[in-house]
């Protein structure tokens, strides 16, 4: 069970290593992604609150990485964060998400990618339930439910 302790040594030490990687060009990733998943997990993007479609959802399943495919999260450990986008308390692997520190818009925060292709997926904070206290705070148009 990964803390936040574990995030903060990823982002300063270097990931876990991937199970495969999975590298296309920005042409080849916009043949299959729409618009929409283009500008968020390849551009870095982020889908309004409370708009994506798993926001809500509660149907049980894996979500996967929308680019690759790659399992990140169990719809056990989803939870309402109240923050308008799907949030997660745990990767199905330590090694399914890579950890970059992220100084953007004025802040200190972690982005979380996909660790198989870098996949922009969200951002994790440390103020999630026990037993962990993490809130992976994840874009729907980043992820397909299987």
């Amino acid at each position: 069970m990964l803390t936040w302790k574990d995030i903060i040594h990823f982002t300063v030490k270097g990931n876990p290593i991937p199970t495969k990687r999975v590298e296309k060009s920005a042409e080849e990733w916009k043949e299959i992604l729409t618009p929409k998943q283009f500008q968020i997990t390849r551009l870095s993007g982020t889908e309004m609150p409370h708009t994506g479609a798993y926001c809500t959802s509660h149907q049980a399943g894996i979500y996967n990485c929308v680019c690759c495919g790659n399992e990140l999260f169990d719809s056990s450990i989803k939870f309402e964060s109240g923050t308008g986008w799907p949030s997660f308390t745990q990767p199905v692997r330590n090694n399914a998400i890579k950890y970059i520190k992220d100084e953007t818009h004025g802040m200190v925060r972690v982005e979380v990618q996909c660790n198989n292709c870098d996949s922009h997926l969200g951002h994790i904070f440390p103020d999630g339930p026990e037993p962990t206290g993490l809130r992976y705070c994840i874009n729907s148009e980043s992820l397909i439910k299987k």
